[in-house]
C-alpha cells in the first residue's frame, strides 16, 4: 500500500478538498466524517478518478466511545498512517458571552478540542509504534486572535494553537513532525453552519471580497505535508488578500 494519509470531518470543504489532493498525489486514504453516506460517494469518486485504495469509518470524532470503537477497528494494515489531517472542527452561533447558548459552547469545545484530542491520542501511539508520521492541525486565524462575539470558538481555536505546540514536544523524541495551519476567511459550510443552515446570512460573511476556498488550504496543506523528513512548518497563517487581521476585511 501507498503512503496513508487519515483525514477527519473529510465530508466537506476543507477536509474533502484534502482527500482530493491527497489522491492525486497517489497517497492511499482512511476518510472519516459523520455522514456516512456523502462518506461513501466521495470514496467512490476518488478511487475511479485517481484509482486509490480508499477506507471510510462514519463517526462522530466529539463523541469519545465511537472514536475508539471506529479506530481500532480499522484494519491494522490502514493503521500505517503517515499523514493525519486533525480537520473536523465546527462553530456555533455570533453570540456576546453573557448570550451565549451553552449547548452551543459545548458543542465547539467537545468537536473542536476534545475531539482532536481523542483522535489524536490514538492515531500518536500507531504513529510511535511505526517510528513515523505527521500531523496536522486545522487552526484558525481565531486561534491568534480574538473578535467580537467570537468568544467560545475563539477560545477552542487558542487551545488547538496551543495543543499543536504541546504535541510538537511531547513528539519531538519520536521524530514526528507536528503542525498546524491557520486559515482567515475561507468560504466553505462553515458559516452556514455556524448560522445553522441561513444560507442568506452566511453568504453575507463574504460579500464584496474573494475569500480563500477549500483548495486553497488544501493545497498549502499537501505543500506542509510533502516538505523532506528533516523539515517541520511548526505554524502557518494564510488569508485571503482582503484580509489583513480577523476582523480586518477590506470590502469593495
Amino acid at each position: 500500500m501507498s503512503k496513508i494519509a487519515l483525514i477527519t470531518g473529510a465530508t466537506s470543504g476543507i477536509g474533502e478538498a484534502c482527500a482530493h489532493v491527497f489522491a492525486r498525489e497517489g497517497y492511499s486514504l482512511v476518510l472519516t466524517g459523520r455522514r456516512l453516506e456523502r462518506l461513501e460517494k466521495l470514496a467512490s469518486h476518488l478511487n475511479k478518478k485517481y484509482d486509490t485504495e480508499i477506507a471510510i469509518s462514519s463517526f462522530d470524532v466529539s463523541d469519545r466511545a465511537q472514536v475508539q470503537e471506529n479506530l481500532d477497528g480499522i484494519p491494522e494494515a490502514w493503521k500505517n498512517v503517515d499523514v493525519l489531517i486533525n480537520n473536523a472542527g465546527l462553530s456555533q452561533g455570533l453570540d456576546p458571552i453573557q448570550n451565549g447558548n451553552i449547548d452551543d459552547w459545548e458543542t465547539m469545545i467537545d468537536t473542536n478540542v476534545k475531539g482532536l484530542l481523542y483522535v489524536s491520542r490514538i492515531v500518536s501511539n500507531w504513529m510511535i509504534e511505526n517510528g513515523k508520521g505527521h500531523i496536522i492541525n486545522l487552526g484558525s486565524i481565531a486561534g491568534k486572535e480574538v473578535y467580537l462575539n467570537g468568544n467560545v470558538y475563539c477560545a477552542t481555536k487558542h487551545a488547538v494553537d496551543a495543543l499543536n505546540k504541546g504535541m510538537r514536544i511531547d513528539l519531538l523524541p519520536h521524530g514526528i513532525r507536528v503542525t498546524a495551519v491557520h486559515p482567515g476567511a475561507v468560504e466553505t459550510e462553515f458559516s452556514e453552519v455556524r448560522f445553522k443552515g441561513d444560507k442568506e446570512r452566511a453568504k453575507k460573511v463574504y460579500d464584496g471580497f474573494e475569500p480563500l476556498v477549500a483548495q486553497d488550504i488544501a493545497e498549502t496543506i499537501w505543500f506542509v505535508a510533502s516538505r523532506p523528513a528533516h523539515v517541520n512548518i511548526n505554524d502557518l497563517v494564510i488569508m485571503p488578500t482582503a484580509q489583513a487581521t480577523a476582523g480586518n476585511i477590506f470590502r469593495k
